[in-house]
């Protein structure tokens, strides 16, 4: 009985720590509703191992082993996938923080001008920051003036968000912790709430239902950027990841696996669009539609506003229009 015990435990223990993986990194999990099931496994993951690794332990010692080295092996595989699992597999262990946040004016800048940006301007002072960058750390911690800033992009869903890593009035640092829906979410060091990159809210924990406070931001080439704010500067790559770099490029275009490519037609789980809110409302805009029409006028609600693509076909911007009458 207790050599049954025994390895039940090690295999409640082999479920646990798959699924802790699986609900909340880009696997097939991702389209489950299990947020919830996935954060109580997070916060009570050292409960379940304590419980089924001493109930392993225990049937261990109390068992009569003909070939010992049966146990053995199989605790080995275990503590093997276990390992795997928590400093292999988990998202911080694979997308690390930049060493150094360095960033250079038009003179000194060493990124291609056709390169894709997270542009930002604060009280004239304006910052911006390739994706082919970001897209490996998912999230770089900077200041612009005296704000602390948090940019963020998912190359899953394609999502660049900039916020202040503020949570009631006091500073707040996040790791990146895994995805839900294909969107990336990182973990705040003081509560362990789980926030979405895409809107800045805590969906899981103690702060759920919280916003992060979201600074706007541009999505363009840098050439274009520097054409709106020509004394901006710019996020250099850290030598340290170079290697990382070169691999990222792809999230600027269409992408080819499974997880991180783009749906060349329109209205796609995975088509691209350019989403807008104002006034409460939101509307999202089809990419292929806007690349055809070059401008479109709309309204969201009661605001007359316009969406618009530039030359390059990769950079987009949007204005609410003075008025309902004025059009592009």
């Amino acid at each position: 009985m207790t050599k049954i015990l025994f390895y039940t435990s090690l295999a409640f223990l082999l479920i646990f720590e798959t699924a802790n993986v699986f609900f909340i990194m880009p696997m097939s999990g991702q389209e489950i509703n299990s947020l919830d099931l996935a954060y109580f496994l997070h916060s009570w993951n050292w409960v379940f191992r304590i419980c089924f690794g001493t109930l392993a332990m225990l049937c261990f010692v109390l068992s009569t082993w003909n070939k010992k080295w049966l146990p053995l092996l199989a605790t080995s595989v275990v503590a093997i996938i276990i390992y795997m699992c928590n400093y292999v597999l988990a998202a911080d262990a694979m997308f690390y923080q930049p060493d150094v946040v360095m960033t250079k004016n038009s003179a000194e800048n060493k990124v291609d001008s056709s390169r894709l940006v997270i542009g930002v301007e604060k009280n004239g002072i304006a910052k911006a920051y390739p994706i082919q960058y970001i897209g490996y750390h998912h999230q770089v911690l900077d200041s612009l003036g005296n704000t602390p800033i948090m940019v963020t992009y998912c190359t899953v869903c394609r999502t660049g968000r900039i916020y202040e890593p503020m949570v009631n009035g006091k500073y707040e640092t996040f790791r990146l912790v895994g995805m839900d829906h294909f969107n990336a979410m990182f973990e705040d060091k003081t509560t362990g709430s789980w926030w979405r990159q895409a809107t800045g809210e805590a969906v899981a924990g103690k702060l759920k239902g919280e916003m992060l406070p979201e600074l706007l931001c541009s999505q363009m080439t840098l050439g274009q950027w520097f054409v709106l704010y020509p004394n901006s500067k710019v996020f250099q790559a850290d030598p340290e990841f170079q290697e990382r770099y070169d691999s990222m490029s792809v999230y600027e275009t269409v992408g080819k696996s499974k997880l991180t490519k783009t749906d060349t037609s329109s209205w796609k789980d995975k088509s691209w669009v350019v989403g807008i809110k104002v006034g409460g409302k939101s509307k999202a805009f089809d990419w292929n539609q806007i690349k055809k029409e070059r401008c479109i006028n709309d309204m969201i609600g009661s605001i007359p506003i316009l969406v618009a693509m530039l030359d390059d076909n990769k950079s987009f911007i949007a204005f609410q229009r003075p008025d309902v009458r004025d059009s592009c």
